[in-house]
């Protein structure tokens, strides 16, 4: 609402014109000898309310206030008058648009270091088909750490230690400079990993020198000739830095997989040119697909070069699943080659995006449950699943989201609006107008300024924190050591017919080591028997 009125007149001017309007007639009044009882009140509230405005503008713990002094307070007003209204009128705090007001209550009371405990019993309901809770052991465990991590690419020249929760792929260009600073500062400080997203490397991910997890889009931003094909060297400048600890090779995103993108040249600010490589002012594009590789073969010859080009860093890539039968078929290629990536990153079609067709968002590409059940399964069947590690992101914010998918098979979580979250952002969904009220997906200088970087790197370092104690908790309550020790065998979920069983019990998947390498696969759940047979290792498509 606030960025609305802002459209037609500026809210920041309005706040101090009306203030300081109201101060110098009043002064007037008073040189004039005309001060009344009514026009000295007058005279309080708008020398109040003149340095209300400029306390704002120099505080550094709220951006919606820097951005919007004085007549912001009414957001914290009606935040703190909402629950009641909500509560006997509109909604609860579990309706979920996308995120749910509890769910980013969770993040922002994580990032600021204020206790999350919550009163009164769950606000669930735990009758309701497709409630999900972990079974506690009758003897808890007791782990001496938090820091969870796991190796990824153990047989590599470079191998990485990272944590079990990092954070997803986001540009600079999407996202402000102060954003980039904050998240990637907080990131060095908390010891775990920053997604550069398609856009590369800027001057911003290098200033802090946190963990990068540099992604390769169809754009090939950060090493690209000027046609926009891959440049072998330029790759190698940027890979080679200490800093870059994982290459992903990004084929596809949740928000919208298959559709690629366009920043337009307007955008494309001096400092968006020289991270991505392109032209000031000119249209940077994002085809739908690689122009460095067409068949499973390829895609794999490039994960092996790419690895070899960063001097042996782990390689692998990033998608949504779409149709089976071309995993199927970067399965066989893994088969027949022997090359297989050091990860996979699978994200979920629940995943944001500062901008995308309403109808990619809501109907295009596999939900995360979905795809990584059937990306983990495969690699099980096909006797591949030790030596490759399995990242995901899709709307994670506690530590039970990271429980969860672990249990159905990740080695480890991204987050990508969690850490948002963490940084202020206050779920306007304005991301793609350039009018983020908090300074968060905005090249505004102004804007952005709100966003104090030294104040919000704490905060992503907090969430960051506060979430792997939690998720220490429910380990030890699991009675394990390890949340990779979790298993489909701990996760219970109410189905439809009010039943009642393990998250094992309700898989449709299940396979054992070496299953698709049998010759018949005929006792296989139905998507294998039906579409294994016909995959090739040379195509993604099926033979006619």
């Amino acid at each position: 609402m606030l960025d609305r009125i802002n459209a037609v007149f500026p809210l920041r001017l309005l706040a101090f014109s009306a203030c300081v309007l109201c101060l110098l007639v009043t002064v007037g009044s008073a040189a004039d000898g005309a001060l009344t009882p009514g026009s000295a009140v007058l005279l309080a509230l708008s020398a109040a309310l003149t340095m209300l405005g400029w306390h704002d503008m120099a505080q550094t713990k709220r951006s919606v206030l820097r951005n919007y002094p004085v007549i912001g307070h009414l957001r914290f007003m009606l935040e703190f008058i909402r629950p009641e209204i909500r509560q006997y009128f509109l909604e609860n705090d579990t309706d979920a648009t996308p995120f749910s007001r509890s769910q980013r209550s969770l993040v922002y009371q994580r990032a600021k270091g204020e206790t999350d405990k919550r009163p009164f019993g769950t606000q669930l309901d735990v009758h309701a088909t497709g409630y999900e809770w972990i079974n506690h052991a009758m003897v808890p465990s007791a782990v001496a750490t938090h820091d969870f991590r796991i190796t990824i690419g153990p047989d590599t020249a470079q191998p990485y230690s990272a944590s079990v929760f990092n954070i997803s792929a986001m540009s600079f260009g999407a996202l402000s400079a102060n954003a980039i600073l904050a998240l990637n500062a907080g990131a060095k400080r908390g010891g775990f990993a920053h997604d550069t997203g398609e856009g590369s490397i800027s001057v911003h991910h290098r200033t802090n020198g946190g963990d990068l997890i540099w992604e390769i889009g169809s754009g090939y931003f950060g090493c690209r000739n000027d046609d926009g094909s891959f440049n072998a060297e330029k790759f190698t400048a940027n890979a080679r830095d200490p800093q870059v600890k994982l290459i992903e090779i990004k084929l596809s995103q949740g928000a919208k997989p298959g559709h690629g993108g366009v920043l337009p040249g307007p955008k494309v600010t001096p400092e968006i040119a020289q991270a991505r490589g392109v032209p000031v002012g000119v249209d940077c594009v994002s085809p739908a697909s690689h122009s460095a590789f067409a068949t499973p073969i390829e895609l794999l010859e490039f994960v092996a070069r790419l690895r070899e080009l960063s001097g042996g860093k782990p390689t692998g890539f990033k998608f949504c699943m779409g149709h089976p039968w071309e995993w199927f078929a970067l399965v066989k290629a893994m088969l027949k080659t022997g090359i297989t990536p050091d990860f996979i990153v699978v994200d979920g079609a629940e995943g944001g995006t500062g901008a995308a067709p309403l109808e990619f968002t809501d109907h295009v590409g596999a939900p995360l449950q979905e795809g990584l059940q059937l990306v983990h399964q495969t690699l099980i069947g096909a006797g591949l699943r030790e030596r490759i590690k399995i990242g995901c992101a899709g709307k994670v914010v506690s530590a039970f989201d990271i429980a969860r998918l672990m249990a159905l098979g990740a080695d480890w979580c991204n987050s990508a609006r969690g850490f948002m979250f963490a940084l202020g952002c206050i779920q306007a969904q304005h991301c793609h107008t350039g009018h983020c009220p908090t300074g968060v997906t905005t090249q505004d200088p102004v804007r952005q300024r709100a966003l104090v970087v030294p104040d919000k790197s704490d905060r992503v370092y907090n969430f960051h924190q506060m979430t792997l104690k939690a998720l220490k908790e429910l380990v030890q309550a699991a009675g394990l050591d390890h949340p990779g020790d979790i298993t489909p065998h701990h996760i219970m979920r109410r189905s439809e017919d009010d039943r009642v069983a393990t998250m094992a019990q309700l898989m449709k998947l299940r396979l054992h080591t070496g299953d698709l390498l049998k010759k018949d696969v005929s006792e296989l759940p139905f998507v294998y028997q039906h579409l294994w047979p016909l995959v090739r290792a040379e195509s993604f498509t099926l033979p006619k």
